[in-house]
């Protein structure tokens, strides 16, 4: 019964100083004390609480410009920002502090993190991959300006990600056109990615539709121009066997080539 009692007897003590707290917050809000938003705001800092810390500082950062003060809020208001996981907004704001403060003891770490923000924004392959090369020129950008920094080995680890990440968009995006049957636009794009990409993983797989999109579209082309994309499809062959000699695709390779070799003897 007494341990009950103590329980709901601290229960009850936390609440009145959660609504206690509460209570002074939303009063410090609504007043223009702008050392005491200030000083709450950094003690809202100092114990995680990005959200109440970044609404107070949000509130007096226009009061502070050209102040002793202002580095040291717009470097924690964006870092909040950071911390609530919000990298659209905390990308933004270390951004504008490295071009403010650029000297400032904190724009290594703020210049690294606004690179951060546009890795952490990278979607899968599939989507659009703005921001997987907005982090690649971030963090290239990061080593030039700061060589000696220990994040050297961070960056060029993020930067390889980003990149096996385009290079896996162009291979999907190549594929595409083949699986949707429209073999001219494969052609060029395959050509693309090869060009772009020439030691990527998916060398062989690319080479190998290209010789099939060549194939296809000579196989569904009007008469006239079956002989010209057949005659490409039988170089395309060579090109693939002469690289790949053992590729799996070596048999299906053969049948496209005898084939395409057939029309042309025949015509």
């Amino acid at each position: 019964m007494f341990r009950k009692l103590t329980r709901n007897i601290l229960i009850f003590s936390l609440l009145i100083l959660f609504f206690s707290s509460c209570g002074e917050y939303e009063k410090l809000l609504k007043s223009g004390d702008v050392d005491a938003k200030y000083k709450m705001g950094v003690d809202y800092y100092d114990e995680a609480n990005w959200v109440r810390a970044s609404t107070l500082f949000e509130q007096i950062i226009p009061r502070l410009k050209g102040t002793a003060k202002a580095e040291e809020i717009d470097y924690k208001y964006a870092m909040c920002y950071y911390e609530m996981k919000d990298y659209v907004m905390a990308g933004h704001y270390l951004r504008t502090f490295v071009s403010t403060y650029y000297s400032s003891p904190h724009a290594e770490e703020a210049d690294f993190l606004s690179a951060y923000c546009y890795y952490k924004l990278s979607p899968r392959p599939e989507l659009d991959q703005t921001n997987s090369v907005n982090a690649i020129n971030a963090f290239t950008l990061f080593k030039s300006k700061f060589p000696t920094s220990d994040k050297i080995e961070d960056c060029d680890m993020y930067i390889d990600e980003m990149q096996n990440k385009l290079v896996e968009k162009s291979f999907i995006n190549a594929r595409l056109y083949f699986h949707l049957g429209k073999y001219k636009a494969a052609i060029t794009a395959i050509k693309n990615s090869i060009s772009d990409y020439p030691e990527s993983k998916y060398r062989e797989e690319l080479i190998y539709l290209r010789l099939r999109s060549s194939f296809l579209l000579a196989e569904g082309s009007i008469r006239q121009k079956q002989s010209e994309r057949y005659q490409n499809t039988v170089d395309e062959y060579y090109s693939f066997v002469d690289e790949f000699p053992e590729s799996n695709h070596k048999r299906d390779a053969e049948k496209i080539y005898n084939d395409a070799s057939e029309f042309l003897a025949k015509n």
